[in-house]
């Protein structure tokens, strides 16, 4: 009795384990029969009365509607612990027993770096969610921080340490380096010209005394001058045109990643269909595809940036509540 009692309570920490991990890389995880969870992104803010900056901050929230089974994460369960489809199912099944047997008890269930779970007056599951965590892969390591006004600087300091400054001797002193730079390359020139000047002329003088290197100097530049003579001349030539470089080709552009604001996931491609038409009732152009797990899921719109697809989901949310983005990187 005491180790069945121990297997299931290691049990039930494995699987919330999972969902910990799972939340890190999607934006809903379902537990099949109890509800799921939302990731809900929040941008970087600033509060510009404490002066605190806050990173990019992915929000946990829980929705008591969304309990049917997407596979994510049985599958989980199924690949972590060696176990076939149908018994990770059966501990998952398990799993929602003892935690809606606690509730029921009036016990509070924590989920470690999740949340709290709890009955409230009216038997309904209530979850506080933990504020501290941030589940947005994008700002890991990064933290909260505060920047200061400086006081006390007063800005006509330095500007008087400027202007106390004499400009009539800066001058003169940029004067005074511009003329060194300028002398240095003209005295160097100065001293290499009288020795290159000796080196040509004891070249000339040793040439000169050779009958046979004058004589083929006298015979090349002869030759030189009867080859301008016969020159044909090219102006009555047409003109060729110059080849007219290609254009640069374009860079193929690069796909960006979209963005799918997704309101529904159904077993039944009927209710897929009606929910479809529910949208298109609303002025949307859904999509409708299925999912590996063999669920139809219902695309009401695909964006390109993050923000316009939280934008999307908040503004349709009431209307079809458990509405949540989905990553869809590019192929």
């Amino acid at each position: 009795m005491i180790l069945f009692c121990f297997k299931t309570y290691q049990h039930f920490l494995d699987t919330k384990a999972f969902i910990r991990e799972l939340l890190f890389g999607h934006d809903c995880v379902i537990i099949p029969g109890f509800g799921g969870f939302i990731g809900n992104f929040s941008p970087a803010r600033i509060n510009k009365t404490t002066g605190t900056f806050y990173p990019p901050l992915k929000q946990i929230s829980f929705n008591r509607n969304l309990n049917h089974n997407d596979g994510l994460l049985i599958s989980k369960i199924s690949r972590s612990m060696g176990v076939n489809y149908g018994d990770a199912r059966h501990l998952v099944e398990e799993f929602v027993k003892e935690l809606t047997g606690r509730l029921a008890r009036g016990e509070k269930v924590v989920f470690d770096h999740i949340g709290t779970f709890v009955y409230n007056r009216e038997n309904n599951v209530q979850f506080e969610p933990e504020a501290r965590i941030n589940y947005y892969a994008g700002s890991f390591g990064l933290e909260s921080f505060q920047c200061v006004p400086v006081r006390d600087y007063d800005v006509r300091k330095r500007i008087t340490r400027h202007i106390d400054k004499d400009p009539l001797l800066q001058a003169s002193t940029r004067k005074n380096l511009w003329r060194v730079a300028v002398m240095i390359p003209i005295l160097a020139l100065l001293i290499a010209v009288p020795l290159k000047t000796d080196l040509f002329k004891t070249k000339v003088e040793a040439t000169s005394m050779n009958p046979l290197v004058t004589a083929e100097i006298e015979s090349n530049r002869k030759a030189v001058d009867e080859a301008v003579v016969i020159m044909p001349d090219t102006s009555s030539y047409p003109e060729t045109e110059s080849p007219v470089p290609s254009p640069a080709l374009a860079p193929a552009s690069v796909p960006e990643n979209q963005y799918c604001v997704i309101t529904g996931s159904f077993k039944s491609e009927q209710n897929a269909i009606s929910h479809v038409n529910d949208l298109k009732s609303e002025g949307f152009n859904p999509e409708l595809k299925q999912a590996p797990n063999g669920f139809f899921r219902v695309t009401a719109k695909t964006c390109r940036d993050l923000e316009t697809a939280i934008f999307t989901r908040d503004s349709i949310s009431k209307k079809f509540p458990g509405t949540w983005v989905s990553k869809q990187s590019p192929i």
